[in-house]
C-alpha cells in the first residue's frame, strides 16, 4: 500500500502560527521533506522543528540555483525543471514503500510555494492532501496593524519580478496591493510604486511574525539589504469620516486603523492612574532622543503612533504597540486618550519635536473633549528636523525664521502661498517641512518661483535629506539652482534671508544667518 503525501503549510515564520493539524501531521509523518538553497539552511525545517520527533527520515531538497546564473543547457528554467523531477523521484521512493511524506512549505503550500511542483508530479499516482497555512500577506498585514482591504476594495497580489511597466500599471489600477518576491527586485518595485503614485501609502514588512520582523515605509528601505522573505503592502484607502463610536461615545476608528483588537489595561495599571505623554523622538538618530523621552518610553504600558515612528521605539516586554497609518491623527489621539482614561500609561510618538507639524496638536485638541478633560496630558520636546539640518551645515537659522509646511493636505495651497509670500516679504529664513511626495510634485517649483519674487537668485538654500538616518545628505546650493526633482517627503529645505551667507571651508560649505541685522 502506497504512502500519503502531505503538503504542510507552516505559516509565515513563527512556529506558534503552525496550525494544530499541521503540527499533528508533522509529528506523525514517516518522512519530513524540505527545501533549501545551497547554503543548506532551511527556514521551513526550522519552523517545523518543535513538532518533529526523533527517528524521522529527512529528505533535504537543495535547489541547484536560486537567483544566480547557471551553466545548465536549459538555463535557469531547465535547471529547476530537472531538479523538480529528481526531487519527485526521491519522494516517490518513500511513497511507493508505504511511507507517509510531509513536504514542508513556508506560508501556504499553493501560494508561491515549491510544493505545487511536487503536487503536479505526484498527486496523480499517490494520495495527496494539502494543509493550508497562514500566508505572508496575512502576517504582514497583522504586523502593519492597518486594514489591508475593506468593503468592496480589491486586493491585487503581485510578484516583484514583473516588468516595471506592468507592475506600475497594476499598482495604479488596484485599491490595495501586496508585492512579493522582493530581494534583488526591490529597486524596481520601489520605482514602480513611485511611478504609480503609491509610494507614500506603501509599507515594507520583513520576516513578518518572526523575532527579526521589521516594518518600514517602503521609501525608507535600503535596497541592498532586502531579503527574499519580505513583502510590500499598499493598504486600500482608509476612511477618515463617519467614525464609529463605542457605547460610551469613544471614537473607535483608531482601533479600526491601528490594531485588530483593543487591549484594556490591567487592574494594576488602572489603579495607578493613566496619562498620555506626547514624545518627540528626534529626526532620526537614537542619539537625538532625549533622556526625558527615553524614560517616558520605558515606563509606558502602551506606545501609540505612526508605524514608522513606533518601529523606532526600543521594545520592552509587556508593552502594547498600536501602530497606524499617517492619515488618522485625530483617531490615533482619541485612542490614546481612551486607553489613558482606562488607566494605561500611554506614550504617543512623533518624529522630531511633537509640537512641530506632529502629534502634540492632535492630542491636545482632542483632549478638549469633555470626556477626556480629566486625562493628564504632557508634551515632551524633541530635536526638530529644522534644528538637525541647520546644525549639520552651520547656523542658517541663526536669526528670526519661520517654519512652513508645504503640504496642502490640511490647508489649501492658497494659504500656503500667502504665508510664503508674507515671510519672504519680511526677509526671514524659512524652514520648509513636507515639501513634496510622489503625489505632490509641483509645489516645490511653485514655491521657488514665488520666493524669487522676493529673494535674489543666489540666496543660499540648504537641502537636508534623511538627517540622522542611514542615507543622510546635507548640501548647500542657491535658490536658482534648486531642482524640485531632488526634493521628496524625507527632505527639509532651509531658504535663507538677505542676511544669510555661504562660504567654503576645507570640510565643505558652511551657511549662517547673521544676528547682526542691517536693513537695506
Amino acid at each position: 500500500m502506497s504512502g500519503k503525501l502531505w503538503g504542510i503549510g507552516l505559516g509565515p515564520g513563527d512556529p506558534e502560527l503552525v496550525t494544530v493539524k499541521a503540527a499533528r501531521l508533522i509529528a506523525a509523518a514517516d518522512v519530513i521533506a524540505f527545501h533549501s538553497a545551497r547554503h543548506g539552511r532551511s527556514i521551513s525545517r526550522a519552523i517545523a522543528a518543535p513538532y518533529m520527533r526523533a527517528g524521522q527520515l529527512e529528505e533535504h531538497l537543495i535547489y541547484p540555483v536560486t537567483t544566480e546564473t547557471t551553466d545548465h543547457p536549459g538555463g535557469y528554467q531547465g535547471a529547476m525543471e530537472e531538479f523538480y523531477e529528481q526531487a519527485a523521484r526521491r519522494l516517490a521512493v518513500h511513497l511507493e514503500a508505504g511511507r507517509s511524506v510531509a513536504l514542508l512549505a513556508a506560508g501556504d503550500p499553493l501560494f508561491y510555494s515549491s510544493y505545487m511542483h511536487m503536487h503536479r508530479r505526484l498527486a496523480d499516482r499517490f494520495e495527496a492532501e494539502i494543509i493550508p497555512g497562514i500566508t505572508s500577506v496575512s502576517a504582514a498585514a497583522a504586523a502593519l496593524g492597518t486594514p489591508l482591504v475593506e468593503g468592496d476594495q480589491v486586493l491585487t497580489i503581485l510578484p516583484g519580478t514583473l516588468p516595471a511597466e506592468e507592475l506600475t500599471r497594476r499598482l495604479a489600477d488596484t485599491g490595495a496591493a501586496a508585492v512579493m518576491k522582493l530581494g534583488r527586485t526591490y529597486p524596481g518595485v520601489r520605482q514602480a510604486l513611485s511611478n504609480s503614485g503609491r509610494i507614500d501609502d506603501a509599507y515594507y514588512i520583513e520576516r513578518a511574525s518572526t523575532d527579526r520582523q521589521r516594518v518600514l515605509r517602503a521609501d525608507d528601505v535600503d535596497d541592498e539589504g532586502v531579503p527574499y522573505f519580505s513583502i510590500t503592502l499598499v493598504p486600500g484607502p482608509q476612511p477618515t469620516t463617519e467614525i464609529p463610536l463605542s457605547a460610551t461615545g469613544t471614537a473607535t476608528a483608531a482601533a479600526k486603523h491601528a490594531e485588530p483588537q483593543r487591549i484594556s489595561p490591567t487592574d494594576d495599571e488602572a489603579d495607578r492612574g493613566g496619562e498620555v505623554v506626547v514624545v518627540g523622538l528626534g529626526p532620526g538618530s537614537t542619539e537625538w532622543t532625549t533622556p526625558e523621552a527615553s524614560k517616558a518610553l520605558a515606563e509606558a504600558t502602551d506606545i501609540v503612533g505612526y508605524t514608522t515612528y513606533v518601529n523606532r521605539v526600543p521594545r520592552r516586554p509587556g508593552q502594547r504597540l498600536h501602530a497606524s497609518d499617517n492619515r488618522v491623527e485625530s483617531e490615533r489621539a482619541a485612542m490614546a486618550l481612551d486607553l489613558a482614561k482606562q488607566g494605561a500609561r500611554v506614550v504617543v510618538v512623533s518624529s522630531g519635536d511633537p509640537g512641530v507639524f506632529a502629534m502634540a496638536a492632535a492630542v491636545v485638541e482632542e483632549s478638549a473633549d469633555p470626556q477626556w478633560r480629566e486625562v493628564p496630558v504632557r508634551v515632551l520636546p524633541g530635536v526638530t528636523a529644522a534644528s538637525a539640518v541647520a546644525a549639520r551645515i552651520g547656523a542658517p537659522l541663526g536669526h528670526d525664521f519661520a517654519m512652513i509646511s508645504l503640504s496642502d493636505r490640511l490647508k489649501p495651497w492658497e494659504a500656503v502661498a500667502e504665508r510664503l509670500a508674507a515671510v519672504a516679504g519680511a526677509d526671514m529664513a524659512i524652514a520648509i517641512y513636507n515639501p513634496a511626495s510622489s503625489q505632490r510634485t509641483w509645489q516645490v517649483a511653485a514655491m521657488r518661483e514665488l520666493l524669487l519674487e522676493y529673494r535674489k537668485p543666489d540666496t543660499p538654500v540648504v537641502l537636508g535629506r534623511d538627517v540622522g538616518g542611514p542615507t543622510e545628505s546635507v548640501r548647500a546650493l542657491t535658490l536658482a539652482e534648486l531642482d524640485p526633482a531632488e526634493v521628496d517627503m524625507r527632505t527639509l529645505l532651509i531658504i535663507g534671508a538677505s542676511t544669510t551667507s555661504a562660504f567654503e571651508t576645507p570640510s565643505g560649505r558652511r551657511v549662517f544667518t547673521s544676528r547682526r541685522y542691517q536693513p537695506s
